[in-house]
Formats: C-alpha cells, sequence, structure tokens
C-alpha cells in the first residue's frame, strides 16, 4: 500500500521544498485585521506584510484545523489506497491534534480497515519542520511506513528547539510572562531564551540581557547539545529579521562544521504568539537539550 505523510503548516518550512516533497500540508487559518487567511506559505498573505502589520498595532489570533478538515483529507487519500500518517502540531499548545483524533476515529467506524497512524510531534514551528524534513528523506529512500513511524518516534524528542524573542509583549499576550515580568524585562531589555520541552510545552528557560548576547547563546546552546553535526541540516527561523538569521549562520559556520542551513520564515500560527524578531534554531541532540 502507498504511504502518503501528512503534517500541518505550523511546520514552517519553505515553501519549495514542500512542493517537491511527497508531503501533504493541511493550513492553519488565522484572523487579522477583519480578515480570514490561510497559512498557505504566505501565498495569501505575505509574511513581510504580515509581521509589518503586527509592528503597526494588528493584533492576529489563530484557529484550531478543524476535525471535519482533517475527515475530509484523511478520506481523500485512503479512498486513493494510502496507508495515512499525520505527523502533528504539539498537542500542548494547540487542540489541533486532538481533532485529528476525532477524525480518524470517526472514518474507523465507518471502515476498520483504513489505515491512519497519528503521531504527536511533541514539537512546534521549525522543530516540526526537522521531523518531516528526515522523514521526506526517507520517503525518497523508499522506506516503509513502519520504519518512518519507528524512526519518529524514537527521535522526536531528540529535536531541540531553541529560541529567542525581541519582544516580550506577545509572550504577555499569550500568559507565557506576567505583565509585570513584561514591564521590567522590556525596561531591563531582557532577551528570554526559550524552548520546547518532552511534552512539547513551551518554557522560559533563561533571561538575557540583550539582542545581540542572545542570538550567540543560541550558538552556545548547540554547541552544548549537537550530536553529528557534520551529519546534521540546522534550521534557523526567522521573524522577518532575516539579517540576523544570517548573522547567527556566520557564526555557525565559523565554529562548527555541519552538513547545511535552512533559513526560513516563522510563519503566523507561531509568528502571532512570538511576534517580529523572533529567532529560532533547531537542530537534533541526545534528548531535548540543556543549557
Amino acid at each position: 500500500m502507498k504511504t502518503i505523510v501528512m503534517t500541518d503548516s505550523c511546520c514552517d518550512l519553505p515553501y519549495d521544498f514542500i512542493k517537491e516533497s511527497n508531503i501533504h500540508v493541511i493550513p492553519f487559518t488565522y484572523h487579522m485585521d477583519g480578515e480570514d487567511y490561510s497559512d498557505d506559505f504566505g501565498k495569501s498573505l505575505d509574511y513581510k506584510e504580515f509581521y509589518n502589520r503586527i509592528r503597526k498595532g494588528s493584533m492576529p489570533t489563530t484557529s484550531q484545523i478543524t476535525a471535519f478538515t482533517f475527515e475530509e483529507n484523511f478520506r481523500k487519500f485512503t479512498s486513493e489506497g494510502y496507508s495515512v500518517i499525520y505527523i502533528g502540531f504539539s498537542s500542548q499548545l494547540s487542540s489541533t491534534f486532538n481533532n485529528a483524533i476525532l477524525a480518524r476515529n470517526m472514518l474507523l467506524e465507518e471502515n476498520p480497515s483504513l489505515d491512519i497512524t497519528l503521531i504527536d510531534s511533541r514539537s512546534a514551528s521549525v522543530g516540526q519542520g526537522a521531523i518531516i524534513f528526515y522523514v521526506s528523506q526517507m520517503l525518497k529512500e523508499g522506506k516503509s511506513k513502519e520504519e518512518i513511524i519507528q524512526w519518529v518516534e524514537e527521535n522526536k524528542l531528540k529535536v531541540n528547539h531553541w529560541f529567542v524573542v525581541d519582544s516580550l509583549e506577545h509572550l504577555k499576550r499569550g500568559g507565557r510572562i506576567s505583565s509585570a515580568s513584561a514591564a521590567v524585562g522590556t525596561l531591563l531589555d531582557i532577551k528570554p531564551l526559550l524552548n520546547v520541552d518532552d511534552y512539547g510545552k513551551l518554557n522560559v528557560i533563561k533571561k538575557i540581557r540583550g539582542r545581540k548576547k542572545s542570538i550567540k547563546t543560541l550558538l552556545d546552546v548547540l554547541k552544548l547539545n549537537i550530536v553529528n553535526p557534520e551529519e546534521q541540516v540546522i534550521f534557523i527561523n526567522h521573524g522577518d529579521c532575516l539579517d540576523e538569521a544570517e548573522y547567527l549562520k556566520e557564526l555557525l559556520l565559523k565554529e562548527v562544521r555541519v552538513k547545511d542551513v535552512m533559513i526560513n520564515y516563522v510563519g503566523p500560527i507561531i509568528g502571532t504568539h512570538t511576534g517580529p524578531g523572533m529567532l529560532c534554531m533547531v537542530f537534533l541532540g541526545q534528548d531535548r537539550g540543556r543549557i
């Protein structure tokens, strides 16, 4: 039986990569300035325009992918004879994965023979994208459904997500920090270092004074936690701060020998909650890493 790998648009991978890979992406939606947009890799609303609107005061909100949408997508591919593997956004950060479970259960009630596997990536943004990147390589190599599922389950908690944000306002809005902490942090030029833990939750790990120091801290964390760097693609995603992403890449390549570096935007779903200036570095370690 043929295998189709699905994910959602929170993977924040480049559109060209998704287009050339055998990956089916289900888009989230978000609401901004009185309109609903599909998170479709910047086609409906350019990434730079999205972040510029936030800078001017727009306050976007995000929506889950519904069970109905999952049911439509699962039904389409199973009716064409595919085994489906859906690798989704962390269930600790959205109810979207639970909606995928509801959709699968409804379809299995109709036809128990359908082959639909759901995997909670316990990851976000390009952390989820890194898993999809390596799965796409396995598909090209002709790996079986069972081999892909086993690899993901064995490696998903080795994906290190480390990122810094430029403004504390968006973390305050999302309830990650208090209003008082945001006010004091802004006065002191605090740039928090965050990661995603084993449960798929977002945590503030360290408070760093100054933007440049916070960017260098991302490299320090990579050097401490990465395994077999020469075999890895390092993922750097940014909230419309390409110059700083390129600066981080330059620092990285001076000190660590890696296979490649992929730079891309942080999409609207994560960008809504982290704002312009978010800078993220993702790689594989022994575990989810430490500082």
